[in-house]
């Protein structure tokens, strides 16, 4: 019976769009997180009768056609890039973006990653990296002795070195912005990468050529809304409980067939 395989691709469906609820909750507490949702598509349709088709010699047409799905598939799982919560942290190197805009990260493999987690610490050569120790593009360098570091809004590094009264600039930091933000591709430790979907990035300096601006000593969360997520997956557990009921009612079906004598 059809109706078997239909509704298994349904619950095969749902049972995916548990788990990107379920990682989506998972990672609430985790800077710079930007949420999934899951995207479903109907699979073929059997055309037993086609719409239109003429069914006399007078010219007369099928108002409607007859058509048997084959159920639904998980098409694409694409994050919600909004802008999340943005919380105090008290920490000089703790840097926010607040509008559009990734930071930059060096991989050890010359590949450039890009993040909205703005945690960063000094290396022990004085260089920003972030909690995986990468560095920020463009070598932004602490020396030991700056006693004291001002990031700008517009990305501008400057400390205090020893008696100095006035502050020295240490370096710029940019900010990178993509046609197609969803385009990118996660590779874990809060970076994503850049694709043939993503366009490639347009660099630029924050709080200009369209980018958001720069926030010290905060932390931009997770756009993960608690409520909605719980809603979510309500809502996914029922559509699974609905089609393991049709997978039973098809079994009921065959198996009263089955006793026909």
């Amino acid at each position: 019976m059809k109706a078997l395989y239909i509704a298994s691709t349904g619950m095969s469906a749902q049972e995916r769009n548990v788990e990107v609820i379920s990682n989506n909750i998972a990672n609430m507490r985790t800077a710079g997180f930007k949420r999934q949702r899951a995207e479903f598509e109907d699979l073929l349709y059997q055309q037993i009768s086609r719409a239109g088709s003429q069914t006399s010699d007078q010219g007369t047409l099928v108002p409607a056609g007859l058509e048997i799905g084959s159920g639904v598939r998980t098409v694409a799982t694409p994050r919600v890039m909004s802008q999340g919560s943005v919380n105090v942290t008290e920490r000089e190197l703790d840097v926010a973006i607040r509008g559009e805009g990734f930071f930059m990260i060096d991989l050890p493999d010359g590949r450039t990653a890009y993040t909205r987690d703005g945690s960063f610490e000094r290396s022990p050569e004085g260089t920003l990296v972030n909690s995986s120790g990468y560095q920020m593009t463009g070598g932004i360098t602490i020396p030991g002795d700056v006693t004291s570091v001002s990031i700008s809004p517009s990305g501008l590094v400057e400390g205090f070195q020893g008696n100095d009264t006035t502050a020295r600039t240490l370096g710029q930091i940019q900010l990178a912005r993509f046609t197609n933000k969803s385009g990118l591709e996660s590779m874990g430790d809060n970076m994503f990468l850049e694709t043939g979907a993503s366009g490639p990035a347009q660099v630029g300096l924050p709080n200009a050529d369209s980018n958001g601006n720069l926030l010290q000593n905060y932390l931009e969360m997770a756009n993960v809304n608690s409520v909605t997520e719980i809603a979510d997956l309500i809502a996914a557990q029922r559509a699974y409980e609905m089609n393991a009921r049709v997978i039973s009612g098809a079994d009921q079906m065959m198996q009263a067939t089955s006793q026909l004598r």
